[in-house]
Order: C-alpha cells, then sequence, then structure tokens
C-alpha cells in the first residue's frame, strides 16, 4: 500500500499533549486502577431535562430532516440575541452580528484562517487553551504570547507587550474566566483591553467558554459589557459548560459584524449549519428557565470549596478558583509539572494536567478539573496526603 505524504499544513499542526495523559490514564484503568481523572476538561453532569426533550421532539419534525439553511435558523440567531440581552445587557443584531458554531473549537481555530495571512502576528495568552495554537498553526502566522502571571491576577500586561509586536498584530486571544488559571477579569481591564485594540487595530477574540461559571456571587463580566467592544472584536460562546451540552458541539460567535461575515462566508464552504433539533434544543436553553445553571454553579462552589479546604488541611495551600470548574495549583519545589502530574498518577492514581501543556509560563503548576463528585475530589486529597508530599509546608 503507498503511503501518501501528509500536507504541510498538516504538518505544521502541534501535537495534542494531552493524548500521553490519556493514554498513561488508560493504561492503568486496564490494569484494574482506579483512577481519579481530573485531568480533563469534559462535564461530568447530564444536559437538563428540558432540553433533552426539546431535541427529542425537533428530532421527529420532518423540516429537520433536511438540510438546515448554510448560516443557521433565524430562531437560534434571536434566541443569541435575546440571551446577551437579559443576561449582559448587550444588544446583538441578531443576522449580522451572530455565528451560529460546530461548538467553540472550531470557531477559535477558523478565525486565524477568516483574518490572517501567512507572516501575521497573533498575541497568544500563555498559559492557554492549546487549540489557540491549532488555529495559529494553520494559519501559518506567528505569535507573541502574553504571559499569565500570578502577581499580575493571571492577567496580560499590555505595558510589557513589545512595542513592536503590538503595531504588527492584527489578532489577540483573551479567555475569562480563564482555563487553566480560572482567574475571572474585570470591565476595567475589558475597557482597557478595548482602548489597546482600538490604538493598534487588533481584532481581540473572547472565548467566554466559561461564562456562566463565577463564584461567591460574582457574575463573569462579557468582553461585549465594555463600550466599543463590538468595533474592534467578538466574543465566542459555548453551550458546553452552561447546559452541560458538550458533546452536541455548539457554540456562536457574537460582536463584530465584519468578522462574523468572515467566519460565515468560511462555513458556507465547509459546513451546511448544524443539524435543526440541536439548533432548537440550543435555542430552548438560551431562552428557557435558567434554575439548572444555578443549580450548576452552585455544585461546582460546593465541590471548589470541599476540594480546596481540604487541600489546604494536608498543607498545600492554594487559593480559591474564581471562575470555571478548574483550579490551578502550584507544584512542590523539586518537581516540573510534568513529573508532579506523573506522581499523582502513578502513585496516587489521581491524574491531572501538567501546566507545561498549556505554554511556558504554565510550569510550576498543575491543572485540576472539578469535574467528579465532591466525595471523589476529597478522596483524591486523601490519597495525595498519603505520600506525605507537603509534610514541611
Amino acid at each position: 500500500m503507498r503511503n501518501f505524504e501528509q500536507s504541510n499544513l498538516l504538518k505544521r499542526l502541534p501535537d495534542q499533549f494531552f493524548a500521553n495523559l490519556v493514554q498513561k490514564v488508560k493504561e492503568l484503568t486496564e490494569k484494574g486502577h482506579d483512577v481519579i481523572n481530573l485531568g480533563q476538561g469534559n462535564p461530568d453532569l447530564p444536559t437538563p431535562v428540558h432540553i433533552v426533550r426539546e431535541l427529542q421532539d425537533a428530532a421527529a419534525d420532518p423540516v429537520n430532516h433536511k438540510y438546515p439553511p448554510f448560516r443557521g435558523f433565524s430562531f437560534l440567531k434571536d434566541a443569541v440575541a435575546s440571551f446577551y440581552k437579559q443576561e449582559y445587557s448587550v444588544d446583538i443584531d441578531a443576522e449580522k452580528e451572530v455565528a451560529i458554531l460546530f461548538g467553540a473549537k472550531t470557531g477559535l481555530v477558523e478565525l486565524g484562517q477568516c483574518l490572517l495571512n501567512p507572516g501575521d502576528v497573533a498575541l497568544l495568552p500563555d498559559p492557554g487553551y492549546p487549540d489557540y495554537m491549532s488555529g495559529i498553526a494553520l494559519a501559518d502566522v506567528k505569535t507573541e504570547t502574553m504571559p499569565l502571571l500570578k502577581e499580575n491576577d493571571f492577567l496580560p500586561d499590555y505595558q510589557s507587550i513589545d512595542r513592536e509586536a503590538l503595531d504588527k498584530a492584527k489578532l489577540m486571544f483573551l479567555n475569562y474566566p480563564n482555563n487553566p488559571t480560572a482567574a475571572t477579569a474585570s470591565k476595567a481591564f475589558f475597557d482597557e483591553t478595548v482602548e489597546l485594540a482600538y490604538q493598534h487595530n487588533i481584532c481581540v477574540v473572547h472565548d467566554f467558554a466559561y461564562g456562566a461559571l463565577g463564584f461567591d456571587g460574582d457574575k463573569p463580566q462579557s468582553f461585549l459589557q465594555s463600550a466599543g467592544a463590538k468595533d474592534v472584536g467578538v466574543e465566542i460562546y459555548t453551550l458546553s459548560k452552561t447546559y452541560n451540552m458538550a458533546g452536541w458541539r455548539v457554540a456562536f460567535a457574537v460582536g463584530n459584524a465584519s468578522v462574523i461575515e468572515s467566519i460565515n462566508l468560511l462555513q458556507d464552504h465547509m459546513y451546511v449549519s448544524l443539524f435543526g433539533g440541536i439548533q432548537a434544543a440550543a435555542a430552548r436553553a438560551l431562552t428557557g428557565e435558567q434554575s439548572s445553571v444555578k443549580n450548576l454553579v452552585s455544585t461546582y462552589e460546593d465541590r471548589r470549596n470541599r476540594f480546596i479546604s481540604k487541600l489546604n488541611e494536608i498543607g498545600w495551600k492554594a487559593e480559591m478558583p474564581k471562575g470555571t470548574f478548574f483550579a490551578w495549583l502550584p507544584v512542590p519545589k523539586g518537581y516540573t509539572s510534568e513529573e508532579f502530574a506523573d506522581l499523582l498518577l502513578e502513585e496516587a492514581h489521581v491524574a491531572v494536567a501538567p501546566g507545561k501543556g498549556f505554554g511556558k509560563a504554565g510550569e510550576g503548576y498543575i491543572r485540576v478539573g472539578l469535574l467528579d463528585s465532591a466525595e471523589r475530589l476529597e478522596e483524591a486529597v486523601d490519597r495525595i496526603a498519603e505520600l506525605n508530599l507537603f509534610n514541611d509546608y
């Protein structure tokens, strides 16, 4: 059989860093070990019943057995506009300022191809969601990283970015509440971002995947709540986290009309939008009662409180995450993030994600997903305590 060489485009794609972690967990599980897997970001709770029922009903409707409109049904785009008005007091033009996406990852990867040419510069957070790099590689562009440091509350320090890089940059990725650091951003920060984008003609892409997941009564800020934000960027929102719809692959981009048109144009040549039943269920999720979201946030907050409190009890000093369903924890002295993650997996059978996988500035941390019951999270801490790693802390 002939072996056909891959294109240069595929060769540019970064390695999937966490594929190795998945394989290690699989091998231990197959050997009969009980692994508490806190290394991934896959919601563990079911989609609310009323959303599932909407899909069931819509699946029986013959209109959804045909191709949907290329750019999605108007009822879903109208639902997106209503959602943003209700949740953030932001006015959205449903036809010109909404693009329906096959999951947020698709939009994040597409944007580089929509707006950049080979050799252009994109600004990326470090640490950050690894698939930002996938889109950058496909677009064949250069990057300038923005370190997210504890001393800056894991926000980029715009004053420290090279001025020449800012002048060349065409695209900036941000993500708050943040994966992996669990930090949140204020309106003042987004106001500063809008001003910077105006000054340097940069398109801002705010990944708002964890937009519903803020704790201690603090609702996460939408980038589009800042004056002028729609002039300089877009926000990408997924239903995966808010409504436990990760496997449904439905999200949307909202904001700058020219960017939305570029996304829609690219997708015109790649897809014929989402199955109509999924769109109907998504519209119901966005416009229906939101008590399930409040319950979800309460569940994650309880898990956070119990997990972090127990960590501090064993001497692993950790701060309470402000948002997302992650905890960003410092690695003990003497270990790299990957060495420590391997130790926890092999000796305690607790899987976590090494910070190195999210970028150079992620070294020294691990990311823990609060995606199991509070009891299992506490059991994970008990197992780690038995390793006696924090006796001197």
